[in-house]
């Protein structure tokens, strides 16, 4: 097992990265601080791994769960509300301690009703997605969507403990595999330019589950995360280059709509328009272009913008994206391969050549 450290004073926190840890009570019952608990999951992960994770929790005195629906369109208030009637209905109070287990959408919406509920509970990530592990589960951002936004609506709030067990990934389908490889991947494009060579040389390894493989790449991608957090927590400055590639990516999402392009997937697709327009600023190469797009087909991941997406429809949605200012647009780019920036004097022209060159109508 491997463990690093969100250093964030006293709201600082564990990652766990290994193998069998979902059944481990020794691994997460310390990290519990009262006794009781509610495990938050969906449909799908339920049958797989509740069984386990409530084995693990049976010291303490009440543990109940809640099954939500599956899917990036239910990540809303509406369902939120039901892990509130949850906890009210089974009287948890201010000691409880909410547990997501499942992807992002699950752990967003968990670490949300944990901020809101009761002004504040404690709450532990067990990311089971490759996403969820390597970014999501890890920095505390967490809330829902708005029709008009993606992660509109939300809060900033710590867990006490992320648990990544990596055997949770046999089970994720490949579309799903390839979805979280697309955050890997940033993490070598804005911070890390020699994990993003590892990243080219293994990539095999990675889409065939070599368990060591995918041990060393979310502990690469989890410190570059935890580092980022720990130097801003808030996203008033640095933060927000682990952005890269989604403001585009959010456009996506809300004009597809939730759910019907995976998250990493438009992040994939936002990564290469990102790139391109660093590239027409003169800052980065066409072969750093070029190494991202082969790198991202090698992983099945989508290079272009939707077919029926307009460069209106994009313009029109990132301008409600959270990283709007003053009513100016901010972007992240690459000054180099490994070294993102946050740019807010992007001529419009070189947007829309950016956006029409990935396919955008």
């Amino acid at each position: 097992m491997h463990s690093l450290n969100v250093d964030l004073g006293e709201r600082s926190y564990p990652i766990l990265i290994g193998s069998g840890l979902i059944a481990s009570p020794e691994h997460i019952l310390p990290y519990i601080r009262g006794r009781q608990a509610l495990v938050v999951t969906n449909e799908t992960i339920a049958p797989l791994y509740l069984e386990r994770i409530l084995q693990s929790l049976s010291g303490l005195d009440r543990v109940d769960s809640i099954e939500l629906p599956d899917g990036e369109a239910f990540k809303t208030l509406d369902t939120v509300n039901r892990i509130f009637d949850t906890l009210l209905h089974n009287r948890h109070d201010r000691g409880t301690t909410i547990i997501a287990l499942g992807g992002g959408v699950v752990g967003d919406m968990s670490g949300f009703a944990a901020a809101c509920y009761q002004r504040g509970v404690d709450f532990i990530q067990v990311p089971t997605t490759l996403l969820s592990q390597v970014d999501s589960s890890v920095g505390g951002k967490t809330g829902v969507n708005h029709p008009l936004g993606k992660n509109m609506i939300g809060a900033f709030y710590q867990p006490q403990l992320v648990l990544v067990d990596i055997d949770t990934l046999t089970t994720l389908p490949d579309r799903e595999l390839s979805a979280g490889i697309a955050e890997v991947i940033k993490y070598g494009m804005i911070c890390d330019a020699p994990f993003f060579t590892w990243l080219e040389e293994n990539m095999d390894r990675l889409l065939a589950r070599d368990p060591v493989a995918l041990a060393y790449a979310i502990e690469k991608s989890c410190a570059s995360k935890a580092e980022v957090v720990a130097d801003d927590e808030r996203e008033s400055g640095r933060r927000a280059i682990l952005n890269f590639g989604h403001t585009f990516g959010h456009a996506i999402e809300a004009v597809q709509g939730y759910g019907n392009w995976l998250h990493g997937e438009a992040v994939a697709a936002g990564m290469v328009m990102a790139a391109e327009l660093s590239c027409l600023r003169d800052w980065i190469s066409v072969e750093d272009v070029q190494r991202l797009r082969r790198l991202l087909e090698r992983a099945n991941l989508p290079l272009a913008s939707p077919a029926d997406m307009t460069v209106e429809d994009y313009l029109q949605a990132m301008a409600v994206d959270k990283k709007v200012q003053n009513g100016q647009l901010r972007l992240v780019l690459l000054r180099a391969l490994g070294d993102a920036h946050i740019v807010s004097d992007t001529p419009k022209p070189l947007l829309i050549e950016t956006l029409q060159k990935c396919g955008a109508k």
